[in-house]
């Protein structure tokens, strides 16, 4: 009897410890289902499914774009479009030009009696505003001036700059596009060269000599001797009055060799250039995508003979670097292009340009509208008293992702990317390996085809075999939308990524580890000021990135310094000065938003009127 009793007694404990172990079996199957996966196998919760925006302030070298200087009534400072320029992640602008005619910085607009020289007060608010928000300055110094350069027998004793509609070609008798030739004329051009230089020092580092001089805004026909000889007198005043100021030559349109080895031949000061820019429009006028061969010196690819001809000339530095100033591609306007053509290009054409070394800037932020090319070139749409202005096309978007990646990169040959082409692919994939300054790779890839109107591509399908990148737990980013999508390793394998989609807008892939910035808030916008009841009344706009605070600023005077005044709610949208505007006279203020991890750039400056 015991003994049938110890069996019954230990079949219950077996039975009690099985049920036992199999409850904590489930407990802990559930706990480990329900716990975040541990980061060796891939899985990140951290990582965003949408790319946030670095600013220009987080970044250091990056990519540029040229801009009308704010004029009214087209292009209102207190609209929301140059503070775009800071939230994109712009880091160099190209400043001079008021759409193709000339632009507060313009000699004309400059030395409007002979000998003597200024600039409206507000230009120097708005260079501030570019170099306190982040962003190098590329300023163009041009044209002509009727004061010296007037074909006419009798010169006028003082100029009023001409309104913004007037454009090339222009060959009446008091253009600004008839040049500086003579020995007189030349040297009037450099003593308003060495004024600009000497009022920007510190603030201003590049200086181009003109823009597209071996086309029509050099009347009344282009001279590669005549320029040569101009930038050679330009190139020694900027560096004897500013040694830190860089010389910029060209801007020529198009990489035309011809006009540049003559123009070289002439100057016959190839040390004294610093920068050697040309412009790219792939196509102009139709749709070309931007890695053609073209029989116009208009795409990457056939800008390259100018570049090695420029690098193998007598004397040039060896540190030459090279600027695409000037760069757009599929203008929606333009035959068999649309927004979402233009979308695709953009960062295709960033992206090559970066490989091969040369700095792109975008033409442009938005255009003047009251100028001779309507609302095809800007990234955000002009004035054209409808709905959508100011607002971005898809291409903004594109660009400001292309901004945030590509930025602070460089290409790096050690990393090997293996791919397996498609059979039926008409071209082989672009694939460009970059590194970043703080060593963490990406790669950029995408099917170089004339992309169409109107039509999306089926994406196919693409396997990459990436070496020595350093990726771990790779990601894939879609560069003109901005989504991000975990990826995996095919099984087995820590450096084959298979089925990745391919298609002819950019694509790139990173470690989750590479999106390591911090997002700081977009600018406010559209500040205006009035007085209300012997107060200052502020109201602005303010948009996205998580505000957790917005700090207002006033001034006293056109040269004061900034003082705070008030810190404000994230969601604020307006202040009410107490003291009396009165007190000090000019008055104006600004905002800007912060969190966390930084500030905003700063909103326009709003000035207190009677």
């Amino acid at each position: 009897m015991p003994t049938v009793l110890s069996a019954i007694w230990r079949n219950m404990i077996r039975s009690l410890l099985f049920s036992i172990v199999k409850l904590l079996s489930v407990i802990f199957l559930v706990v480990f289902l329900l716990s975040p996966l541990p980061k060796t196998l891939g899985a990140d919760k951290d990582v965003p499914g949408q790319l946030i925006p670095r600013r220009s302030s987080q970044i250091h070298d990056g990519f540029g774009i040229n801009s009308d200087l704010p004029r009214d009534p087209f292009l209102p400072w207190n609209r929301w479009w140059w503070t775009r320029i800071f939230d994109a992640g712009v880091n160099f602008i190209r400043i001079g030009q008021y759409e193709n005619s000339s632009d507060y910085t313009s000699w004309e607009w400059v030395e409007r009696r002979r000998g003597e020289y200024s600039v409206v007060p507000e230009l120097d608010d708005y260079v501030d505003s570019l170099v306190e928000n982040g962003v190098r300055i590329e300023i163009q110094l041009l044209y002509g001036n009727p004061l010296y350069t007037s074909p006419s027998g009798r010169t006028p004793v003082s100029i009023t700059p001409e309104p913004g509609s007037f454009h090339n070609p222009d060959r009446s008798l008091y253009s600004v596009f008839w040049p500086p030739k003579t020995t007189e004329q030349i040297a009037a051009f450099t003593k308003y060269v060495a004024w600009m230089v000497n009022h920007f020092q510190g603030r201003v580092e590049y200086y181009e000599i003109w823009n597209e001089p071996n086309i029509d805004y050099w009347n009344p026909v282009s001279s590669p001797e005549e320029y040569g000889k101009l930038f050679k007198a330009s190139a020694a005043v900027i560096h004897g009055t500013d040694p830190k100021a860089k010389a910029v030559f060209g801007g020529l349109a198009e990489a035309d060799v011809d006009f540049a080895r003559r123009a070289l031949d002439a100057c016959d000061c190839a040390d004294a250039i610093d920068v050697f820019a040309y412009h790219n429009y792939p196509g102009y006028g139709h749709n070309l995508n931007p890695e053609a061969v073209h029989e116009h010196a208009d795409t990457n690819a056939s800008s390259k003979p100018l570049r090695e001809m420029v690098r193998a000339y007598p004397g040039i530095r060896k540190n030459l670097v090279f600027w695409d100033d000037e760069f757009n591609d599929g203008i929606p306007s333009w035959k068999d292009s649309d927004e979402f053509v233009q979308a695709k290009y953009i960062p295709r054409g960033m992206v090559i340009d970066r490989a091969e070394g040369v700095r792109t800037f975008l033409w442009l932020i938005v255009g003047a509208t009251d100028g001779n090319e309507s609302d095809d070139f800007g990234m955000l749409h002009g004035l054209m008293f409808r709905p959508e202005d100011f607002t971005p096309r898809p291409a903004f978007s594109a660009l400001q992702n292309a901004n945030t990646l590509f930025s602070d990169t460089q290409l790096d040959p050690s990393i090997k990317v293996a791919n397996e082409t498609v059979a039926s692919l008409r071209e082989p994939p672009r694939i460009y390996a970059f590194r970043s300054s703080n060593g963490k790779a990406i790669i950029a890839y995408w099917l170089p085809i004339l992309s169409k109107a109107g039509s999306q591509l089926p994406p196919q399908n693409i396997l990459l075999r990436i070496t020595n990148s350093g990726i771990q737990h790779p990601v894939l980013v879609d560069v003109t939308s901005g989504k991000i999508t975990t990826v995996s390793w095919k099984s087995g394998t820590t450096d084959t990524l298979e089925r990745l989609p391919l298609v002819d807008s950019v694509m790139a892939i990173a470690d989750q580890s590479f999106f390591d910035w911090p997002e700081i808030p977009e600018t406010p916008s559209e500040l205006n000021v009035t007085k209300t009841a012997g107060r200052a009344q502020l109201t602005w706009r303010v948009h996205g990135g998580h505000a957790e605070f917005v700090s207002v600023e006033r001034r006293a005077g056109q040269k004061g310094s900034w003082q705070s005044v008030a810190k404000l709610s994230g969601d604020a949208a307006s202040f009410s000065d107490t003291r009396n505007p009165d007190d000090e006279k000019p008055i104006s203020y600004r905002v800007r938003a912060g969190n966390a991890a930084g500030a905003s750039a700063y909103s326009n400056i709003a000035f207190l009127r009677e």
